[in-house]
């Protein structure tokens, strides 16, 4: 075969591929191709399988359709108060209209950087330094508002506008660390005297609530004092009133017992005026008795006191003749009852129960006063009573 019909016959084949490889293009999703026919404008194809009319029909630029996040350099910005502050933004933006994105700017990312940084001075000039510290969301929303409007010609939409950093100059840096220092210090002191003043508050409110439950024990302890003590003075004045009783009581029976001795033993006035003779001293031994005085006429006194107590016999002798004494009731020992009560403590009523018994039981006269009475007259000595023997009732004493 020629070899000239041979490079023919490649030559076409290899346009026949280019042609072919011309005339398809495959777009992908999240992509736009902008089509050209002859140089102008066509239509913009996303996502599918494009024909183009060879060396006519061009993809003049795709376009990534997806937001796109682009950072850009620390800017010097100027704030109202001049000082002079490093501060680099981050900008998300997306492409809603790639034929706009092409034709209107030739490079939409520079004009993005170029149109944030200048809107950034603009805002930040008139802010002060402080304020640019703590108004971030004011400045990003400004940002975007700005970016937003602007961008949207080139057929971009803002997503939002973030400040990445600002650092101010190292002098106010250093006097801002200094500034936060003094504030930490400030709030520890603070934070500190809360701590001690609620540490005061707690240590007085436990002190007070101490104070009152030693307050409220000390007042139950008096409380119960006074009760055991009312108590203790209360059970001493029964015993002393049950004690006083049982003695009077006995005194009652003895001198019950002393009456009917006496009753029985029928003294003359002699033996009278001996015991009253005898009494005497006994009445000036007392300690308040400096002095006793006898009168002129003793022996006068003497025997109008025996005439007193008695009747003259025909012997001359007044003998006394004492007159009939009911029987002493009986006291009613259920008015007295209730004194004897002592069940708190069973040896004390049994001690009671004890005096009582004695206290009752029935007691022999004796006649030790008629004895000797009788033997100061010359009469003769009387026996002594026996139990079950009853001495003889008459007037008349035996003869001499």
């Amino acid at each position: 075969m020629d070899p000239v019909l041979l490079v023919i016959i490649a030559a076409i084949v290899i346009l026949a591929v280019v042609i072919v490889v011309k005339s398809v293009a495959l777009v992908p999703q999240a992509e736009a191709a902008v089509i050209e026919r002859l140089g102008r404008y066509t239509k913009t194809i996303s996502g599918q399988l494009v024909f183009l009319v060879p060396f006519i029909d061009r993809i003049r630029a795709k376009v990534d359709l997806r937001e796109r996040v682009v950072s850009f350099p620390p800017q010097p910005v100027i704030t109202q108060d001049n000082l002079t502050v490093q501060i680099d933004t981050v900008v998300y933006f997306q492409v809603t209209d790639p034929r706009s994105a092409v034709y209107e700017i030739n490079n939409y990312i520079v004009g993005v950087e170029q149109l944030t940084t200048t809107t950034l001075r603009n805002v930040i000039g008139g802010m002060t330094l402080e304020e640019t510290l703590t108004s971030r969301e004011t400045i990003n929303a400004q940002l975007r508002g700005v970016l937003d409007l602007e961008t949207g010609r080139w057929g971009l939409r803002v997503a939002r506008v973030e400040l990445k950093s600002i650092f101010p100059p190292p002098s106010i840096q250093e006097s801002m660390e200094k500034q936060m220092k003094a504030d930490r210090e400030k709030r520890a002191t603070i934070l500190a005297a809360e701590a001690h003043r609620e540490s005061a508050i707690k240590s007085a409110e436990g002190d007070k609530q101490s104070q009152i439950l030693a307050a409220e024990g000390a007042k139950q302890a008096s409380i119960l004092a006074a009760e055991g003590e009312r108590q203790s003075q209360i059970l001493r004045a029964e015993g002393e009133r049950a004690a006083r009783f049982l003695m009077a009581q006995g005194e009652a029976k003895a001198i019950e017992k002393r009456f009917h001795a006496v009753r029985a033993s029928r003294p003359t006035p002699e033996l009278l005026a001996y015991e009253y003779l005898r009494t005497i001293p006994e009445m000036a031994k007392g300690e308040a008795n400096k002095t006793w005085v006898l009168p002129a006429d003793f022996g006068s006194a003497l025997q109008s006191f025996a005439r007193s107590f008695g009747a003259q016999g025909s012997d001359g002798v007044f003998r006394f003749e004492p007159s009939k004494v009911d029987d002493v009731p009986e006291p009613n020992d259920e008015d007295v009852a209730d004194w004897f009560e002592l069940t708190r403590d069973p040896a004390v009523a049994k001690a009671v129960a004890d005096a009582e018994a004695v206290a009752r039981t029935s007691v022999d006269p004796e006649l030790p006063v008629a004895k000797e009475n009788a033997q100061t007259a010359g009469m003769p000595t009387l026996p002594p009573s026996q139990p079950g023997v009853q001495l003889p009732k008459s007037g008349n004493r035996p003869a001499e």
